[in-house]
C-alpha cells in the first residue's frame, strides 16, 4: 500500500469553496424627521410623545417621562401649585416623586392633535391614590416644529381644590361619557414611600 501525496489545493480553490463574505450591514433608514413628515405622521408623533410622556409618569420612570420633552421645557400650572417647573428633568422628577409619595396615577381621557400648528389638547384625571380622590383638568401642548419635542405645557384644572376629595366639573356625567370613575392603575407603586 502506497501512501497518498497529500493533496494540497491552491489558495483559488479554498477561496472558491469557502462561504462568501457577509455583504456589508446596511443601516437601517433612520426614522424621517419630525419636519419631515406628513400630517398623519406628524399627529401620530404627537400623540406618542404624550402616551409615552404619561407611561413615564405612571411608571415613576423619569428618563421615560422626559424622553419627549425638549430639554428647556416649561410646564405651568394655575396658581399657588409650586409651578412653573422648567427642565425636561425637573419635570420628569417632579412626577416621579408625587408617583412615590401620594400615589399618583393619571389617565388620558381625551386627545386632540393640531399639526399644522404643531399643538395638542388633552383631557386627563391625575389619581391621589394615597390621600384618596382625583383631580381632572386638560393641558395644552407646544411642539417644536423641527424636532416634535414638547416645549410647554399649560394646565388648566376643573376648579381650584378646596380640599375636596374629587375635583371634577359639577354635573357632568362623566360616567355616562365614557371616563374612568377609579384610578386604573395599580397603587401603590412598588417603591412607594407612602
Amino acid at each position: 500500500m502506497t501512501n497518498a501525496p497529500e493533496a494540497t489545493e491552491a489558495p483559488e480553490a479554498t477561496e472558491a469553496l469557502a462561504a462568501p463574505p457577509a455583504p456589508a450591514a446596511t443601516p437601517a433608514p433612520a426614522p424621517p424627521a419630525y419636519r419631515d413628515l406628513d400630517e398623519p405622521g406628524r399627529r401620530a408623533w404627537m400623540e406618542a410623545a404624550i402616551r409615552t410622556y404619561f407611561d413615564g409618569c405612571n411608571e415613576a420612570d423619569t428618563a421615560k417621562t422626559a424622553a419627549g420633552f425638549h430639554p428647556d421645557a416649561v410646564h405651568y400650572f394655575p396658581p399657588g401649585l409650586d409651578g412653573p417647573w422648567t427642565g425636561a428633568a425637573t419635570i420628569a422628577a417632579h412626577w416621579r416623586r408625587l408617583t412615590l409619595t401620594i400615589g399618583s396615577a393619571w389617565t388620558i381621557d381625551r386627545l386632540i392633535t393640531d399639526p399644522a400648528t404643531h399643538q395638542a389638547v388633552i383631557e386627563w384625571t391625575h389619581y391621589k391614590t394615597a390621600p384618596g380622590g382625583f383631580l381632572r383638568g386638560d393641558e395644552w401642548y407646544a411642539f417644536d416644529p423641527d424636532t416634535g419635542l414638547i416645549t410647554e405645557i399649560r394646565a388648566y384644572y376643573a376648579s381650584r381644590s378646596d380640599g375636596r376629595d374629587h375635583v371634577e366639573l359639577e354635573g357632568f356625567d362623566y360616567g355616562a361619557r365614557g371616563y374612568q370613575l377609579s384610578c386604573p392603575v395599580d397603587r401603590p407603586h412598588p417603591d412607594a414611600q407612602y
